[in-house]
């Protein structure tokens, strides 16, 4: 007999999208530009030299991929809404088009059957923002805020969750610090600002929602990642603290009422992030804002991270598996498991979310047209599994959103990594299901998990 292990009867299943890698449209109906539009327009910043001027055609196939997500069972559809669509310079007048797009999506998909769950940010501030200051610039949370609320007195009628920012971690370090991400920028002292901007502006947006749409529930999404020491010496621990305050503590401790922590004040510090005591950016009410309760949280989850000490630099991550995905990312499924679970133990969330969770793996059509992506289905079972572990410890997991409902633009990597459980043909957009999503809609539709779904066979 097979063992079943079914999830909670009002457990949310989902999938994951963000509108820069797969609407396209970049010059629809009044559409502005945005970072990432100018960054890929920057040679030698994407991987395969690509742009996603048209990605996924999403903008203009919407019909098929709500259809798309009705076929595959989900009770929810987690998506972003491009601000430079809305509003094309970050601040002023609305763009009527653009807005009627999202309010068009929501009712779409409430016919399928489908909750929406908007993401307000998912990194694609309009270039006439990024121009005037960017993130780092104070005015920026304002801009976001009138945003926040603009959007949501159209919609917000009709969700029931939204989140404001999707991995601000990855904003502030990518984008602004390391330059692998628009806008390009090295400049440290830059992207602390920016995270402490995406932080405050997240606050205010939380109170400005609550305003215009006291029913919706509103959270924001992290990127986290459980990390572990190398060795069990003091300078491979030092170093798991250090990567832990850097990637998690700093953005987990000020949304929970604590502040940003010391540690890690004193890491920027000695690295030259920072000069003099206080953190030049952060006014005496910033704070109160950012720690606003919220309904739930999102969590990202992809790997772990092994830190090993580095005298000279940041600490240096081991990868400890042969098992990686196609990003070179260790496959462990404990991490989700932990990661959820010192979330909850430690900082008490109303709820969460696994918001985004998925593996780039580059399986293409066999001879027969059929996709047998045996890894991705053994890595999202695996991580299903772990939420049920994390849930049967305490743990008020609502909800799973695959990443990615489909191939799309992977951002600096262009097109060359594929996330997606629906294969998209570079040539036509054409949609096929992988195995992996007849997994997933067998296991959406029974709402468990049994040893036989890992058997890899399709769905009938």
């Amino acid at each position: 007999m097979s063992l079943v292990k079914p999830f909670p009867d009002d457990f949310v299943w989902g999938a994951a999208t963000s509108a820069f890698q797969i609407e396209g449209g970049a010059d629809a109906d009044g559409r502005g530009e945005s970072i990432w539009d100018r960054f890929c327009a920057t040679p030698g910043r994407i991987a395969d030299g690509s742009d996603a001027r048209v990605a996924c055609d999403h903008y203009h196939r919407v019909d098929e991929d709500v259809a798309l997500l009705r076929w595959l069972g989900v009770r929810s559809y987690r998506f972003s809404i491009a601000w430079p669509r809305v509003i094309p310079t970050g601040r002023g007048a609305l763009n009527a088009r653009g807005l009627d797009f999202y309010d068009r999506l929501v009712d779409k998909l409430l016919a399928a059957g489908i909750d929406p769950f908007p993401s307000l940010n998912h990194w694609d501030l309009p270039q006439p923002l990024q121009d005037a200051g960017g993130w780092p610039a104070r005015d920026t949370v304002h801009a976001f805020v009138r945003y926040a609320e603009a959007v949501m007195r159209r919609i917000g009628d009709r969700v029931k969750r939204v989140s404001t920012h999707n991995e601000p971690w990855c904003i502030s370090t990518l984008g602004y610090g390391r330059g692998e991400h628009a806008p390009g920028e090295k400049d440290w002292p830059r992207a602390l600002a920016a995270a402490h901007h995406l932080l405050l502006s997240h606050g205010l947006a939380v109170r400005a929602i609550r305003e215009v749409a006291p029913k919706v529930e509103v959270g924001i999404v992290l990127n986290l990642v459980p990390g572990q020491p190398a060795s069990p010496s003091h300078a491979d621990r030092d170093a798991l603290r250090a990567f832990d305050g850097a990637f998690n503590r700093w953005f987990l401790d000020p949304l929970y009422g604590r502040g940003y922590p010391q540690d890690v004040i004193a890491d920027h510090r000695a690295a030259g992030h920072l000069i003099g005591a206080e953190l030049p950016f952060v006014d005496p009410i910033d704070l109160a804002v950012i720690a606003t309760p919220t309904d739930f949280l999102g969590v990202n989850y992809y790997s772990r991270a092994i830190l090993r000490h580095h005298a000279e630099d940041e600490p240096a991550t081991v990868v400890a598996s042969d098992d990686k995905t196609d990003m070179g990312w260790e496959v462990y499924p404990d991490g989700l498991h932990d990661i959820l679970t010192r979330v909850h133990r430690e900082y008490g969330p109303r709820a969460l979310y696994v918001t985004e969770n998925g593996a780039a793996y580059a399986t293409g059509p066999d001879s027969e047209g059929r996709i047998r992506d045996v890894e991705r289905q053994r890595y999202l079972w695996t991580h299903f599994e772990a939420v049920q572990r994390a849930i049967a410890d305490g743990v008020p997991v609502g909800g799973f959103y695959i990443w990615s409902l489909m191939d799309n633009f992977e951002w600096a990597e262009g097109y060359a990594k594929r996330f997606g459980i629906v294969w998209i043909d570079p040539e036509t957009r054409a949609r096929v299901p992988k195995d992996s999503a007849h997994m997933c809609r067998r296991i959406i539709r029974d709402n468990r998990l049994s040893v036989d779904d890992i058997a890899l066979e399709v769905a009938s």
